[in-house]
């Protein structure tokens, strides 16, 4: 009989002892409640509205009707106009947009319409040799498959406003090339955002049990009688995993370079700059949460809360375009998000720090701004 007992009791204790873990006891709530939302709502495989940008180069109502046709899918949406391809590929190196149209000067004569059908835009009927030409062409960033087969989508869609409909095309109606991955293969585009991954991971969990493991071992009454300044701490604990970091960066894209063929078009020079300012993110966000955990278990925990929505909202698996506007905002402030964008940039097409500048500027916001919080979160301990 006091078998029970005894097993009840311990069974209390544990429940009274979750009960006042409030990090575990948040994470028992949350952590099904964010991978309900994020698997429910925020993560879309059937990519829609993507940006991309349109050179006319007909100048021509058809060209305008043409644009506002292809628009008209939601598969694609026009943010940007150039007059020339070539400010159109910097946007696309750039990031801005994902895709390019293209519309050429001899639009009028790649349309075939029959001039009964009236609308005011009939023109003569195309030779066999104009009949053998796309429209348009699309310029898309391959770095990315998922937008692209997105835009592949489009490369036979009917344009019965504008076609002939007695008419047979011996091609599709547009014309698609896949620039930086033209062969569509995945590795191209995993391996280097695989880097972001990886480093959020370790990066994260390392620091954020910075702290909570010098309470544990008992040093940080050592700590306290020294003259190190809370920000001199926190410096000094995060500059051994930056050599850390810089090796697991090094390891992860050479190997995928060698075993994948994954190409190394940008600048070392620029990846290092991205990379050294996503691992100092990095670091600085788990010193904040090694100032908020009490154990390391709670500190591991609070690593699993950030690593997942930097996993599934960065971009890594599923395109930042498909997540609703609200999941964008969130993916916006996870410095994961801007590292995969930045590094796909660099490795892949060859972007230069001008043109990830906007990445760049966050990433070095938020660790200085992890730096700072947790600096002041120290020194409040401390007292």
């Amino acid at each position: 009989m006091n078998a029970p007992r005894r097993v009840f009791a311990i069974v209390r204790k544990e429940l009274l002892q979750i009960r006042r873990d409030w990090v575990t006891l948040g994470m028992i709530v949350m952590l099904p409640l964010v991978q309900l939302l994020l698997f429910g709502y925020a993560i879309n495989t059937d990519v829609r509205h993507i940006p991309a940008a349109v050179v006319d180069q007909s100048g021509s109502a058809l060209g305008r009707i043409l644009t506002q046709i292809v628009s008209a899918t939601q598969v694609v949406d026009f943010v940007e106009q150039h007059q020339d391809v070539e400010s159109a590929e910097r946007a696309i190196v750039a990031g801005r947009v994902r895709a390019a149209f293209i519309i050429p000067p001899d639009l009028a004569q790649r349309l075939v319409r029959n001039p009964a059908l009236g609308h005011g835009l009939a023109t003569p009927r195309a030779t066999d040799e104009e009949l053998s030409r796309p429209v348009a062409q699309w310029l898309v960033d391959g770095s990315e498959t998922t937008i692209a087969a997105a835009i592949k989508a489009l490369r036979s869609m009917p344009l019965h406003e504008l076609f002939d409909e007695e008419s047979n095309r011996a091609t599709p109606t547009f014309e698609v090339a896949l620039l930086y991955n033209p062969e569509q293969r995945s590795a191209v585009s995993i391996v280097p955002a695989l880097v972001g991954i990886v480093l959020t991971m370790t990066m994260v969990m390392f620091t954020s049990t910075a702290i909570v493991r010098e309470h544990e071992r008992g040093n940080m009454e050592m700590l306290i009688n020294t003259p190190v300044l809370p920000l001199e701490l926190m410096i000094g604990k995060i500059i051994p995993y930056i050599f850390i970091g810089l090796l697991q960066a090094g390891i992860i894209l050479s190997l995928g370079h060698l075993i994948y063929r994954v190409p190394m078009n940008g600048a070392l020079v620029v990846l290092a700059v991205a990379t050294l300012l996503f691992i100092g993110a990095s670091l600085s966000l788990g010193l904040v949460l090694s100032t908020i955990a009490k154990t390391q278990l709670q500190a591991m925990q609070l690593t699993v809360f950030i690593l997942l929505p930097s996993i599934l909202l960065s971009g890594f698996m599923f395109p930042y375009e498909g997540m609703p506007e609200i999941a964008q905002h969130i993916a916006e402030v996870l410095p994961a998000t801007h590292f995969v964008r930045t590094i796909r940039a660099v490795v892949l097409r060859d972007a230069t720090l001008a043109e990830i500048q906007p990445d760049i500027l966050w990433l070095g916001l938020f660790m200085l701004g992890g730096l700072v919080v947790a600096s002041l979160r120290f020194k409040k301990r401390l007292g």
